[in-house]
């Protein structure tokens, strides 16, 4: 039984690598299950780019568990995940990148993908990680073949998805785990909490503060009047501003005029340009990208029109076409455009920070999915000053699509980001009648770490020596006396052994064995001067060539000399049996095609 999680003593209080929700997320989790905790499941709330694939990394050894068991919404997001958990993925490791885990061993994981891993890998395996199509279903085989104690801890991203069957499914089959659900909002497109008491929630004015995320502001379009044609009857009625922004908190079918208008899109998509250009001046930056919420795929189309009709390089990704989708993200990520547009489809485990303006074309009925579309023109752009003009999201509205009215999640969130969005989305007390655009600043108040330094006195030089151990010291100098050079050291380092898992190992091991199965079954053809497409040996007239009866026979030999199982389930040990098992079987299977 693998205890890495438990052995492991890793770097994380006053480890300035990590982020402060990070640390003060894993003291969480680790006070709340030391003892006996009164509540088996818990829920961690963090904004988007604040860490929360981190804090994932970091709770098992918070809990000290034995084995954990990682699940996400869907592939994308449990490859990154499975990434920050493996050592062969270089940078994107987290315990190393983070100076968590300095050296080997690292917790071992393994992530279920199809036939590509099988129940040793996960015997071996400190950490499982999946998605939960992986785990649909009563009958489930993961499910049925795993003891009910398997996992002692389950951790699911984008835990406001935890409310859906599958993931009671899941939960209910490891009926002991302890689990926590991580979110950037708590709650789901359909208004479902989140499961679990929130025991921890990261404020987002607090993440704009201190640079994790970009700082953000609204656009608001505000007519001084509207002119609208009503169904009844067809007679164009003109409004004043307080009507349209009654009429769209209490007509879901005036907000949908609204925003699907060809005069209301033209306004959004001109003030968002506006905007993008104006961020790419200050920025001196062209790679900065407009994001637009659209109703539906036709909606698509005109949204995506729109923009070209005006010269930016505009495309649009949509569930109905998923190859389409990701040549259009390809295209965005070699910044061949300059709008990508959207129907709920870039949501979590999306990540291009360059998206700085969100284009809202689409109506939200609950604040989670506003949220989630947002968080697209939060991140911050790695090597550039979080407070410098890369770093400034913008989120374009009418008045009439009630952006603003529909928060009742607000009771979810913390205090201050409740007043944080109603500062950008405002209800009400705005005078729009001087201008069309109005623009919002949310406040962020100065904090005692934020200080303004006008001068300094009696400054003091220490001279801190570069190492303090002489032991070390001692080594380095003799090692300059015979003649080793700083290159010679920076050698030895920069050839530091890279490490593997043993999951990795095993899959390798398999590839090398049917390679070498193939191999020997080309040897065995041409030393009988046999073509690969002939057939002469298919004895039984199956249609088979010369190639697929002697591979079959290799197979069907290792199976009865080896294991008695698909080559898929083979352990390491039974991969190295069937290497060593092949000379005598190609000399059995030459004796009978002679």
């Amino acid at each position: 039984m693998p205890t890495r999680f438990r052995d492991i003593s890793p770097a994380i209080e006053g480890n300035a690598a990590l982020r402060i929700p990070q640390q003060d997320g894993f003291r969480r989790i680790h006070d709340h299950f030391a003892g006996d905790a009164p509540e088996r499941e818990v829920a961690i709330v963090l904004p988007v780019g604040c860490g929360k694939s981190g804090l994932i990394c970091l709770a098992p050894f918070a809990v000290r568990a034995t084995r954990v068991l990682v699940v996400a919404p869907q592939v994308k997001v449990a490859r990154q995940l499975h990434d920050h958990f493996d050592p062969t993925a270089g940078p994107k490791f987290f315990f190393k990148e983070r100076g968590v885990i300095s050296a080997p061993p690292f917790p071992e994981p393994v992530e279920i993908r199809g036939k590509t891993v099988n129940r040793g890998d996960l015997d071996n395996a400190d950490v499982v990680v999946t998605n939960i199509d992986q785990l649909q279903g009563d009958s489930n085989r993961w499910l049925t073949q795993l003891p009910r104690d398997y996992f002692d801890l389950i951790l699911f991203d984008e835990g406001h998805h935890a409310v859906a069957q599958s993931w009671a499914t899941l939960r209910g089959a490891f009926p002991n785990a302890k689990v926590v659900n991580f979110s950037a909002t708590p709650l789901r497109a359909d208004g479902q909490l989140m499961p679990g008491r929130v025991i921890y929630s990261y404020p987002v004015r607090e993440a704009i503060e201190r640079g994790y995320v970009k700082r953000l502001k609204a656009l608001v379009l505000n007519p001084a009047s509207l002119r609208y044609v009503q169904d009844e009857g067809g007679v164009e009625v003109e409004i004043p501003l307080d009507e349209v922004r009654r009429l769209g908190e209490t007509d879901p079918e005036f907000r949908r005029g609204i925003v699907s208008s060809q005069e209301t899109l033209t306004t959004i998509v001109e003030a968002s340009i506006r905007e993008l250009r104006r961020i790419r001046s200050a920025s001196g930056d062209d790679r900065h990208k407009i994001i637009a919420a659209a109703l539906n795929f036709k909606h698509c189309h005109q949204v995506v029109e729109a923009f070209r009709a005006r010269g930016l390089r505009a495309d649009f990704v949509h569930t109905r076409d998923g190859k389409r989708s990701d040549e259009v993200l390809a295209k965005l990520d070699r910044h061949e455009l300059d709008v990508v547009v959207q129907v709920r489809k870039l949501g979590e485990g999306f990540d291009h920070p360059f998206l700085s303006v969100a284009a809202v074309c689409a109506i939200f009925s609950n604040l989670s999915p506003f949220v989630q579309f947002v968080g697209r023109v939060m991140r911050v752009i790695p090597g550039t000053d979080p407070g410098g003009p890369h770093n400034l999201g913008t989120v374009v509205f009418h008045a009439g699509s009630n952006i603003a009215r529909r928060w009742d999640d607000f009771r979810e969130f913390s205090e201050a980001d409740q007043e944080f969005f109603e500062q950008l989305l405002p209800v009400e007390g705005l005078d729009f009648t001087d201008r069309s655009e109005i623009e919002l600043d949310p406040l962020l108040p100065r904090t005692a770490s934020q200080m303004e330094v006008r001068g300094q006195s009696g400054i003091v030089v220490e001279e801190i020596p570069l190492l303090e151990n002489e032991v070390a010291m001692r080594h380095i100098r003799a090692l300059r006396e015979q003649g080793v050079t700083l290159e010679q050291i920076r050698e030895v380092y920069d050839h530091e052994h890279v490490p593997t898992t043993l999951v990795r190992q095993r899959q390798a091991a398999r590839i090398a064995l049917n390679h070498e199965i193939q191999r020997i079954t080309g040897e065995l053809l041409a030393t009988r001067a046999l073509s690969h497409d002939g057939h002469q040996l298919d004895k039984q007239r199956l249609g088979r060539t010369n190639f697929q009866v002697v591979k079959s026979r290799i197979d069907k030999l290792v199976r009865e000399r080896v294991a008695d199982r698909e080559r898929s389930e083979f352990s390491a040990d039974d991969l190295r049996r069937a290497q060593e098992a092949l000379p005598a079987i190609q000399a059995t299977v030459a004796a009978e095609i002679i």
